[in-house]
């Protein structure tokens, strides 16, 4: 009788399923062509009593895969070169997906990736249901997100930044300025990067004695087009803001048109900051500060965390995060006397 100690082979699989061992090896192979309700039944199994693989198995390829959430602006590139630097160096190739502005996996993106067999995989700003992780750990292929939308789940490995931190410096170098009506531009609610932030922000509020006010507080999206939105409602309030915290360098974009159709200059009637520090925003008018991120260090170190799990050794540690830093441009200045 076998136990939860000891893993099954696909026949024993098979005969507790009370199905064909073809089908069985389509559910561990990532094939499509299994009910619904039979994958359900044969991953169960499988996470009940484990699966013990025949010796002669596929080989990985020599590709990494690269999932975005979206695949916008300066962002995906950044982190492009810190896969690819890291890859080349293994003589390894990168794919990319675009899952359109969504933040899980769908299940066809994931038998691709199962009949690819990659290396590995690293999702940027996304991630994979519990059961889609699974079906990677049966096929022993290594998952690493990178600068995850949620609290990773499962121990999985995950690279990100002191969003927490950022929010705080750059809160604190508005204050330091003289500013004490500072508005923030936030990014989705669900998003941790964007909840990290606020958080540094209202810190930076209350070290200073001041109390974070609602009407300063925008629910913004990450997009240019938010950013424009909301600076728009936050520039028009009775008494207005003389200083933009966004979130995210495109919200700041928006957050420059917003103000240039209102007749504001920058930073003369309104300072503005940032918060990724991407190539494109030193080409601003006025050049913008911001919060850098190591995007391209970032995705260096997922890949690098890839490789080593890949190889069957275990990691230093399981969560990753490299420091944010201040970089001061001409966006920012004390407040209109």
């Amino acid at each position: 009788m076998t136990t939860e100690s000891s893993p099954l082979t696909i026949a024993q699989l098979a005969e507790l399923a009370g199905v064909s061992t073809a089908t069985v090896s389509k559910v561990v192979n990532g094939r499509s062509e299994v009910s619904p309700e039979t994958r359900a039944a044969v991953e169960e199994l499988i996470r009940l009593h484990g699966y013990r693989r025949q010796r002669r198995r596929s080989t990985p390829t020599t590709l990494v895969e690269l999932v975005f959430h979206a695949l916008e602006g300066d962002y995906p590139v950044e982190i492009t070169k810190g896969v690819a630097d890291v890859a080349r160096a293994h003589d390894l190739t990168v794919a990319i997906s675009d899952l359109h502005h969504d933040h899980t996996t769908t299940q066809s993106w994931l038998d691709g990736v199962l009949r690819r067999r990659p290396t590995g995989v690293i999702a940027v700003f996304s991630g994979l249901t519990e059961a889609q992780h699974d079906q990677l750990i049966h096929r022993e292929i290594p998952l690493v997100l990178l600068d995850p939308a949620d609290a990773p789940a499962r121990n999985i490995p995950s690279v990100g930044a002191g969003n927490w931190n950022g929010g705080l410096t750059a809160t604190r170098h508005l204050l330091e300025l003289g500013h004490r009506r500072i508005a923030i531009i936030t990014g989705p609610d669900a998003a941790l990067p964007s909840r990290a932030r606020l958080d540094g922000y209202r810190t930076a509020l209350d070290m200073a004695g001041l109390p974070a006010d609602p009407a300063l507080i925008a629910r913004g999206d990450f997009l240019i087009e938010g950013g424009l939105a909301q600076a728009h409602h936050l520039l028009r309030l009775p008494d207005r803001p003389t200083a933009v915290f966004a979130t995210n360098d495109g919200q700041a974009i928006g957050v420059y048109h917003a103000a240039h159709q209102l007749g504001l200059r920058i930073p003369d009637d309104l300072s503005v900051i940032g918060f990724d520090d991407l190539p494109s925003v030193r080409w601003t008018i006025p050049p913008l500060t911001t919060i850098r991120q190591p995007l391209t260090d970032m995705a260096a170190a997922a890949t690098t965390m890839l490789l080593t799990l890949a190889h069957g050794d275990p990691l230093p540690q399981n969560r990753v995060e490299l420091a944010t830093e201040l970089v001061i441009r001409a966006s920012t200045a004390p407040p209109p006397a």
